[in-house]
């Protein structure tokens, strides 16, 4: 990640949903850090790698972030009652499930034991005994519509031509 600053980093409104806690744990790795197994031949690693690459990628981060503020609960009154799960480990466990076509269970289970997904949800790799609930997480991933789906997936896809065609002129 390059001297990006802290806040442009963070979109954070107590109107809304978080994005991302800004404040790090005392072992909490940042995401652009998280050493993803790139020998791996198993099938979550490049779904880690394309949401580290949305995440590190300030334009195509803002760009997804607004469509999921936009789109998930929009007319709720933000300022009351408890602020709901980040934005973040919403995509990041929508991802997860659509992609892999897990259900709930899976979902619960490596988002509790897998080492590499629970630092790309922010947790700290020792001494975090946070556990997700499966109606928690029913709750979550069920906001993202087909439509939310198909307008974060334009937009990715969109900043993928991009990366081909910028390395394409660079060769």
């Amino acid at each position: 990640m390059k001297n990006t600053p802290i806040i442009k980093i963070f979109t954070i409104n107590h109107a809304m949903r978080q994005v991302k806690n800004p404040q790090f744990k005392l072992d909490e790795i940042p995401i652009s850090k998280i050493k993803i197994d790139l020998k791996s031949r198993d099938d979550i690693p490049p779904l880690l790698l394309g949401l580290q690459y949305v995440y590190t990628t300030l334009e195509l981060r803002d760009k997804v972030f607004a469509i999921l503020e936009k789109h998930i609960k929009p007319n709720t009154d933000k300022s009351n009652g408890r602020p709901g799960m980040e934005l973040w480990k919403i995509l990041v466990f929508g991802v997860l499930r659509l992609n892999l076509n897990w259900d709930y269970d899976r979902l619960v289970e490596m988002a509790n034991n897998h080492k590499t997904i629970r630092l790309m949800l922010g947790h700290c790799s020792f001494n975090d005994d946070h556990k997700y609930k499966l109606r928690t997480l029913k709750d979550n991933v069920s906001l993202l519509t087909p439509e939310i789906l198909d307008k974060l997936n334009t937009t990715v896809v969109e900043a993928g031509h991009n990366l081909v065609k910028k390395k394409r002129t660079k060769s």
